[in-house]
């Protein structure tokens, strides 16, 4: 079995994503690893060339900057880090820049693409997901923050990165998945306010025009981590490649937490206690068809 992990970014420095800490994660079960890397122009080249793994390998890009509805050129970088994936690959793990898997996870992992090879319903596995909020001692949980997606897929290139690269397609349609018990670490909310001033500033870059970020999002506005809905005190560990990450934090979570539930409308409360008692989502959206 040959597994092939692949991801893109631009400007990681600039932007505080933990890149490094993504591959890195992951690494151990690749054979090989491909990084679609953008056009940066703030040192995130030599950023991933300090892993010095020989597992990696490059894809230089250019981003089309005028792709600027609903994320379609984070789709595009997708597919050109997943069509560079050789083709005796069997399975094709993905990760984005801002996400990680604990090592506790790579076992089962593993074990996983081993178990399900031969079987030609799963294209795809299906991960439970952990979105970190504000700092790393809370997650968000509620129906704000997806659930599950896709980070396993069979090396088919058929295969497309789906709208803002969240998901995948197969020749249009949804992908058969088993949902293993795995998680993904998800850190791109853990900054404070002035870094997710700037975050969603220039993420929205890719989904709106100047017009509209002049409206929403203008220089002066401030973040207030009230979007949250509902956070979850972290019991756990994170990953042993984010530890050195978490010892640098040099701020504090200011918000309080029994307000910001209060903030929720009835009717998501009412729809958070059905998923609390029976863990059922009342009509989720799912990208993906789960058959296993």
């Amino acid at each position: 079995m040959k597994v092939a992990g692949f991801t893109f970014i631009r400007n990681a420095v600039k932007n505080d994503y933990p890149v490094v800490e993504a591959i890195t994660s992951i690494l151990p079960v690749c054979d090989e690893f491909i990084v679609a890397l953008g056009d940066s122009d703030d040192g995130t080249e030599g950023l991933v060339r300090s892993i010095n793994s020989p597992k990696i390998r490059i894809v230089n890009t250019i981003w089309d900057d005028n792709l600027r509805e609903g994320g379609a050129v984070f789709a595009a970088q997708t597919d050109i880090a997943f069509n560079a994936i050789s083709p005796d690959a069997d399975w094709a793990f993905y990760i984005q820049g801002d996400e990680c898997v604990h090592e506790k996870y790579l076992p089962l992992i593993k074990r996983e693409m081993e178990d399900n090879l031969q079987d030609t319903r799963i294209e795809g596995l299906l991960f439970k997901y952990l979105h970190f909020y504000g700092s790393y001692d809370y997650y968000g949980h509620s129906r704000r923050w997806y659930r599950r997606e896709i980070r396993i897929l069979r090396n088919n290139k058929t295969i497309h990165s789906y709208r803002d690269a969240q998901g995948f397609r197969l020749n249009g349609r949804k992908i058969k998945v088993k949902l293993i018990d795995a998680y993904i670490y998800h850190y791109g909310w853990v900054k404070p306010p002035a870094g997710l001033k700037s975050k969603l500033r220039n993420f929205n870059l890719f989904y709106h025009d100047d017009e509209w970020l002049a409206q929403n999002l203008p220089e002066t506005f401030e973040f207030d981590y009230k979007n949250a809905d509902r956070l979850i005190h972290f019991t756990g560990s994170h990953p042993a490649v984010m530890q050195k990450r978490i010892a640098a934090t040099n701020w504090n979570l200011n918000i309080d937490l029994d307000q910001l539930h209060k903030k929720m409308t009835s009717r998501r409360k009412v729809l958070q206690k059905i998923e609390d008692i029976t863990g059922w989502r009342v009509s989720e959206y799912r990208n993906y068809n789960i058959v296993k």
